[in-house]
């Protein structure tokens, strides 16, 4: 039993480290982990939108911070998360054959809508996986010259509306913590 709750812990520590931001000084943002870095330089997108954009979609508290969670799956619009990448997906192949709206991940990525650009919805539990997915997305409802934060509001609605302003404004809360300003810029200080 030792063993089995020393590994929970090892891989709650890999899992903290790998998406933690490095923290900078309170009001000066948040440093957006590698991970994000790379998925958001490889869609051309802000790492801050896309790191805003996970905390929104899979952030859980651990020891007294917000991280996204890599192994969170939502069904018909409850948060479920998992500890291991393998019991998420065993869920997620349980809840596909249950719901209608099933998202994924990090960036929570909907299998109805996005399930063609993976071999498997499992597939989505990979983290760097999903990350470059998320952001490629966003990409893909941005504007050249327009706020990020309608590429946001997109992102959750493609359709926009009222439930696309209120994601966009819920977002808007993360970035701001991450940039470290009271509102996100524009082009969300790269």
């Amino acid at each position: 039993m030792a063993a089995s709750v020393s590994t929970r812990t090892s891989a709650l520590m890999c899992v903290t480290c790998l998406f933690l931001g490095s923290g900078a000084a309170r009001g000066q943002g948040i440093t957006p982990p590698a991970a994000y870095q790379h998925a958001a330089s490889s869609a051309d997108i802000p790492s801050t939108v896309l790191f805003a954009v996970a905390l929104q979609e899979s952030g859980m508290t651990v020891r007294g911070r917000l991280i996204p969670w890599p192994w969170t799956l939502n069904t018909d619009g409850m948060p479920h998360r998992f500890r291991r990448r393998a019991e998420a997906c065993a869920a997620l192949r349980r809840a596909l054959t249950q719901y209608r709206n099933v998202d994924v991940g990090l960036g929570q990525i909907s299998v109805r809508y996005h399930g063609h650009r993976v071999g498997e919805p499992c597939e989505l539990l990979d983290p760097y996986r999903n990350l470059a997915i998320t952001a490629a997305i966003l990409r893909e409802h941005y504007t050249p010259g327009e706020d990020w934060l309608v590429a946001i509001g997109h992102y959750h609605r493609p359709a926009g509306g009222e439930p696309a302003a209120r994601y966009r404004r819920s977002v808007q809360q993360h970035l701001a913590r991450v940039v470290g300003t009271v509102a996100a810029s524009p082009e969300a200080r790269r």
